[in-house]
């Protein structure tokens, strides 16, 4: 088994960090550069850097932005929205991105998948994928940071994606997002289940042993998360010692709770 990696995710907004509940992001968390050198030292695997705005404005990555956050980040930074063609995934990946998130352009261009994972390998390419229950009891995928739905179903889509070369899926609970009452489980083993590459699992953790339910119960290979690291006591550190406890591979260098 592949080492269980704990990921925090800093959505990006503007000018600086921002937080809400079901990806009404509300509330400032701070700027993204002191966040990322916070991080640096809290033994964290990798970070998720997403810009929540540039999809549901038409605008392009921020590559300079880009380029400055990924020279004071130590470990493989991860960088999504506004990502529209192969060009901007270039430009972010010679900005010092490590992987790009695929979300609102996937749908619209599905081949973007295939041509990304061609050009620069599947290890670099990070399908994402926002999930809303809906009144009728099925799931749906969302786009435009989870503003617009797109209809298709999550196993399948999930299934098309790794099929046209993604290298792992970014799972995300809409309803769960910033709830910290714990993870989708059922959505989560529903995915991990279907397709071969890791499923790293996002929205509603709220303390280790979410963390822990979401690799042991439900499959995931990796665990996302924003407010159990903003708004409690709750550490990487701490997270990645529960992991370990329970029986799971993980980067040992963190100190004990």
């Amino acid at each position: 088994m592949l080492k269980v990696r704990v990921i925090p995710t800093l959505l990006w907004k503007d000018f600086g960090l921002v937080k809400g509940v079901g990806f009404n992001s509300w509330r400032r968390t701070g700027s993204v550069l002191p966040a990322i050198k916070v991080y640096n030292s809290r033994d964290v695997d990798e970070l998720i850097l997403v810009d929540i705005t540039a999809s549901a404005l038409g605008a392009s990555p921020d590559h300079d932005s880009v380029g400055d956050f990924s020279q004071a980040c130590t470990v493989p930074l991860t960088v999504g929205g506004g990502i529209g063609d192969l060009e901007q995934i270039t430009r972010l990946l010679h900005a010092g991105a490590d992987k790009i998130a695929l979300n609102s352009a996937a749908y619209a261009t599905p081949g973007l998948v295939d041509l990304a994972a061609d050009r620069f390998g599947a290890q670099c390419v990070v399908a994402s994928i926002d999930v809303k229950d809906m009144p009728d009891g099925r799931q749906s995928c969302f786009s435009h940071a989870g503003t617009r739905d797109t209809g298709r179903d999550p196993v399948e889509w999930a299934r098309e994606l790794a099929d046209r070369g993604a290298g792992e899926i970014l799972l995300t609970s809409i309803d769960r997002d910033g709830t910290m009452r714990g993870y989708d489980l059922a959505l989560i083993e529903r995915i991990a289940s279907s397709v071969a590459i890791p499923v790293i699992a996002s929205g509603g953790a709220g303390n280790y042993g979410h963390m822990v339910d979401a690799v042991i119960r439900a499959g995931a290979s990796a665990v996302a998360a924003a407010s159990i690291f903003h708004f409690t006591e709750q550490t990487p550190a701490g997270a990645k010692h529960a992991l370990h406890e329970a029986g799971l591979p993980v980067r040992q260098n963190f100190i004990a709770i």
